[in-house]
């Protein structure tokens, strides 16, 4: 029984870190800030704001790098929010239901 009951807070936790992940906003930027990506604790992209001096139509290559960039570096951060929020889940234990977020 005392393995159910510690099954159950578990889920329950993961639960509600996940819930909390979805509310978080992790910001990664790119060229000195002039590219931003703004994504919930998950990694999913919410938001891209570009400042006007790094938009040259001669050069869509460096924007559309700057762009990767900075959402790769969103995603990193909402990854370290994961490792950081997540409990520790006991290795092999699986909890059905429970979806984890990368």
């Amino acid at each position: 029984m005392s393995l159910l009951r510690q099954a159950q807070e578990m889920k329950k936790a993961m639960e509600t870190a996940q819930a909390d992940l979805e509310k978080l906003t992790v910001t990664g930027t790119a060229g000195g800030g002039m590219v931003r990506v703004e994504a919930n604790g998950h990694g999913q992209v919410q938001r891209v704001k570009i400042d006007r001096s790094v938009v040259n139509p001669d050069d869509v290559d460096m924007l559309e790098d700057l762009v990767t960039v900075a959402i790769a570096d969103a995603q990193k951060k909402a990854a370290a929010e994961v490792q950081m929020r997540m409990p520790k889940m006991p290795e092999g234990m699986n909890i059905p239901g429970l979806k984890l977020p990368f």
